[in-house]
């Protein structure tokens, strides 16, 4: 008999349209979920500051994430809405060897929208090899033109001044480490990405 409860709302679950309860001012009100197959929910890239998704040094360093607070730390509640990543600019017009950010902190669980954009004319090769293998990609998109891929990218190569924008969900908590190919010493590109549970 359980057996056939469990078929039951397990069938009943994977046909009901995606919907998330929100408790607001004794109200319960129904957030459709969205597909992320369009454009609209585009958004205007995230201020340069620091913020809870991009701190000026490394949260918890000697911490595994999984002993990080997600709330203590400032970042938002998972939402069914993708979420902005602060930019990461590479390069600038004084020197082609500087980032905006070095560190980041995401949510597992979560989608992202995360522009990265080469700003100097430098050819850069940004690996995070490890984080890439730890998200599900939804897509990649260049000058408007859509890459949807089933499994992560090497590395993201930029031969010209543009942006690389991604969108994923981050799905396992870890330390990642994310670093420009090819630079040593003064001309060190590099940061981390932190996904806490």
């Amino acid at each position: 008999m359980r057996t056939f409860w469990l078929s039951l709302m397990a069938t009943t679950l994977a046909f009901a349209p995606m919907t998330a309860a929100v408790a607001q001012d004794g109200k319960i009100l129904l957030a459709q979920a969205d597909d992320d197959d369009d454009d609209d929910d585009a958004a205007p890239a995230a201020a340069a500051g620091p913020s809870p998704m991009a701190p000026a040094e490394a949260p918890g360093k000697g911490m595994p994430a999984s002993a990080l607070n997600a709330k203590k730390l400032g970042l938002a509640d998972v939402s069914l809405s993708s979420q902005d990543v602060p930019e990461l600019i590479l390069g600038s017009a004084e020197s082609e060897f500087v980032t905006n950010h070095k560190h980041f902190v995401l949510r597992a669980g979560q989608g992202y929208r995360w522009n990265i954009t080469s700003a100097a004319g430098l050819e850069y090769k940004f690996r995070a090899t490890d984080f890439f293998r730890n998200v599900w990609f939804n897509q990649i998109v260049i000058d408007d033109l859509e890459i949807h891929m089933a499994g992560p990218p090497a590395w993201l190569e930029f031969d010209a001044m543009g942006t690389i924008a991604i969108q994923f969900t981050s799905i396992r908590p870890g330390d990642y480490e994310w670093h420009i190919d090819g630079l040593d010493g003064a001309q060190d590109m590099k940061g981390t990405i932190t996904v806490v549970p």
